[in-house]
């Protein structure tokens, strides 16, 4: 640990561990086509001027009911909450937690979370049935990433996750951490192993408070798939043949033949996997149709034909399942159709339509940067959802649940420096009170978490309101990352 706020141990392989033990392991009315989803003609003006003062904003700041496609059922390895257990819980003056996965990161946002679990969770919550596992990147390096894979074997497990942001280090941080090797993103892995579909990015608001988008955002990301999970050589001159070799034994086939004429290159080689986008599919407009929103599509497939699949299969769902139900609704007018829009013009689109009341679907890379762009336009990052979703073999939906941002090391070495910080913690938040509801769904318990989570929810929410929230939002003014924390708690 950097920071000597600790107070938690950890076990390298999961649980938390007793201080002192030793474990002998490294420590509305739409047009057609759906194009401007709430603004009329008489509000063009107003819209314009309303972009520049969110484009002003943006640069300003550039420094600083999910698918209910399968109902959660608890596997056979999950721990059912009794009646007994529920009861010696409350007669501790506690709730009793469901089972499920904490994931611990590091920087400014492990050192929140720290507080946030000693303040807000511990004193209110049993969480014996939590299983707790460290991700730090000199921990990943310690077990040999072992620890990772504990993760998701445990997630598989239990169905729900709860993730503190982590790094993915970088060759000044394989050296400034003693790190063996520059391992690679955990997110990845995660997705791969919980058989990931999508990532659902939503705005976050807050009743009484302005923030970026008037109404809910949503947004899917592929999850898997991209340069994420690339292959790629530096190489020099030479020639290059991407061949693919079918699994049944059938004739090669050439990909891309090409020369290459630079001293110096970079070879890449990726896929997209496409079996998953029509489950992608229903949980995004299953999502739009129920919160009464406008769906679109987000490809650069003019240039990137290779991208064309996506919009097809997504499209093929959508006439065949929902259109008619969109039409039913009055969400979308009879005789529109699903709209596609090119990265480019979504870019401009998230800036524009800051009335809100739309979603966005794209792939893996475009819906990382369209979502960073998302969080910006809504004034902060802390106010943004991102949820994994994914499924197992047996149908039994695994969700994970985190922030949208990142460790925010710039302010985690400012707090390092001794200067004052003000992290909101919203989005982390969020992502807690999702893996606690979701896990209490799956195991059992929800008639007691599901109104402490709620009541969790409107205190931070009142706090905003009342101008005690963190700085990103209430100015200068705003309770510092401790004070903030200390609030919270107070009013629980």
């Amino acid at each position: 640990r950097r920071s000597g706020f600790t107070s938690r141990a950890w076990s390298s392989r999961g649980r938390r561990i007793a201080p002192g033990a030793t474990t002998g392991e490294p420590s509305r009315d739409f047009g057609t086509p759906i194009d401007e989803p709430t603004h009329t003609q008489g509000d063009r003006h107003k819209g314009e001027m309303a972009s520049k003062n969110v484009l002003r904003r943006i640069f300003s700041n550039a420094g600083s009911r999910l698918l209910q496609c399968a109902a959660p059922r608890p596997g056979k390895h999950s721990q059912l909450l009794t009646a007994r257990g529920m009861a010696a819980a409350s007669a501790g003056g506690k709730i009793q937690a469901a089972p499920m996965v904490y994931v611990a990161g590091e920087e400014m946002t492990r050192y929140t979370m720290d507080r946030i679990l000693e303040r807000w969770i511990k004193p209110h919550v049993d969480t014996s049935a939590w299983e707790f596992f460290d991700l730090r990147a000199k921990n990943r390096d310690d077990t040999e990433d072992q620890v990772l894979r504990d993760v998701i074997s445990a997630g598989a497990r239990l169905k729900a996750i709860f993730k503190e942001p982590t790094i993915t280090p970088t060759a000044d941080q394989v050296k400034r951490l003693g790190l063996k090797k520059a391992w690679g993103s955990p997110n990845g892995a995660m997705r791969r192993g919980w058989n990931g579909i999508t990532i659902s990015r939503d705005t976050i608001h807050i009743d009484g408070v302005e923030l970026g988008y008037k109404k809910p955002v949503f947004f899917e990301r592929h999850a898997v798939g991209g340069e994420y999970s690339a292959g790629y050589k530096i190489v020099g001159k030479g020639k290059l043949t991407t061949t693919f070799v079918p699994e049944d034994g059938g004739e090669p086939v050439v990909v891309d033949d090409r020369k290459i004429t630079d001293d110096l290159n970079a070879v890449v080689a990726y896929h997209n996997p496409l079996d998953n986008v029509t489950h992608l599919a229903r949980i995004f407009f299953g999502r739009c149709l129920d919160a009464g929103i406008v769906p679109y599509v987000v490809t650069k497939k003019t240039v990137f034909k290779w991208q064309e699949p996506f919009w097809e299969s997504m499209k093929t769902v959508f006439d065949a399942e929902f259109k008619q139900k969109f039409y039913d609704s009055g969400i979308m007018k009879p005789g529109s159709e699903l709209v596609h829009l090119l990265s480019d013009a979504a870019t401009m689109k998230l800036v524009v339509w800051t009335d809100g009341g739309f979603g966005m679907a794209a792939h893996n890379y475009d819906g990382d940067v369209l979502t960073d762009e998302l969080a910006q336009v809504h004034k902060s990052p802390g106010f943004i959802t991102s949820n994994l979703v994914g499924v197992d073999d047996n149908g039994t939906l695994i969700k994970e649940f985190e922030a949208s941002h990142g460790t925010v090391t710039d302010m985690d070495e400012a707090r390092l420096r001794g200067e004052e910080t003000s992290l909101n913690p919203l989005g982390m938040v969020e992502g807690l009170i999702g893996a606690m509801n979701h896990a209490a769904d799956v195991h059992g318990g929800s008639s007691s978490v599901h109104p402490w989570t709620g009541k969790l929810r409107a205190v931070i929410h009142k706090l905003f309101r009342e101008g005690r929230g963190t700085r990103d939002l209430c100015g200068a003014g705003g309770l510092t990352t401790e004070q903030f924390i200390d609030a919270v708690a107070e009013e629980l």
